[in-house]
């Protein structure tokens, strides 16, 4: 196999996690823009804490995942997990009553699906960038890369 071809296999991938995080930046910012700090306040606390930070850590996300840091698909784990937990929390009493309302191209469908790729992807994504890495280090060093 040609040395680039591993990266070029997770290129797709990490423009799925780029446009993800950014677009949940996006969505956060214009929030708060719109909203201010009150922007959440029919949330419990700690969804607003937490929506309030995703606009800040979701950019952080996509920035690593662009860099190929092997932290960036850990954190974009973390961040799904929470998010989608405080999604499904504060939308639970809804959804139970008019699940319909809730299969729409925004919201809590995207975000769970986007969030399952994520769940998907991390271990193996976060592999590559490590042996990318490991790659990289040897080279500097000198000493030879293996075949």
């Amino acid at each position: 196999m040609r040395r680039g071809a591993p990266v070029r296999r997770w290129r797709w991938v990490v423009g799925v996690y780029v446009v993800g995080f950014v677009e949940g930046t996006c969505v956060h910012a214009y929030d708060v823009v719109a909203g201010g700090l009150q922007a959440y306040a029919s949330w419990p606390l700690a969804s607003q804490v937490l929506f309030h930070a995703l606009l800040g850590l979701d950019l952080w996300a996509a920035v690593l995942v662009l860099r190929r840091r092997p932290t960036g698909p850990v954190l974009a784990a973390a961040i799904m997990a929470a998010d989608l937990t405080a999604n499904w929390w504060g939308n639970w009493g809804r959804l139970v009553r008019h699940p319909l309302d809730y299969l729409q191209p925004v919201g809590l469908l995207p975000m769970t699906l986007f969030g399952l790729f994520v769940f998907a992807t991390a271990a193996p994504l976060r592999r590559e960038f490590r042996s990318r890495d490991g790659e990289g280090a040897r080279a500097a060093s000198g000493r030879p890369c293996p075949p």
